[in-house]
């Protein structure tokens, strides 16, 4: 993908990083996905490991200089590794309209494939 990406000359926006206070920097919005996804279970113990200090919380998100409004995203399931309860319920979550949105679009997407559905 970082191949593609320098090919057609997009890098000069992205930054490669391993510390989670650089990559909030001026976030509006801060996106984490599932650390372990199905089929990844033998990979718990080291991707806890290797994800340690990564979990989305007010507390990262300030001292690391996020924009003061900023919003939060999750593609769901959600594990307390992954965000903490303040951040995951609390008004920056856009969690639960984003998974509306997803299963709209999954709905347009089946009736495209499988047909028209007379509503």
């Amino acid at each position: 993908v970082w191949d593609r990406i320098k090919e057609v000359n997009c890098e000069k926006g992205i930054f490669w990083t391993d510390d989670p206070r650089e990559a909030v920097k001026g976030a509006d919005v801060v996106v984490t996905d599932t650390w372990i996804s199905m089929g990844q279970e033998h990979e718990k113990a080291q991707r806890l490991k290797d994800f340690n200090g990564f979990q989305v919380t007010e507390k990262l998100c300030k001292e690391g200089g996020a924009n003061p409004n900023w919003k939060f995203l999750h593609c769901l399931p959600r594990k307390e590794h992954e965000v903490d309860d303040e951040v995951f319920h609390g008004p920056r979550s856009l969690v639960f309209p984003e998974a509306e949105n997803r299963k709209w679009t999954i709905m347009a997407m089946f009736d495209q494939l499988f047909g028209h559905w007379k509503l």
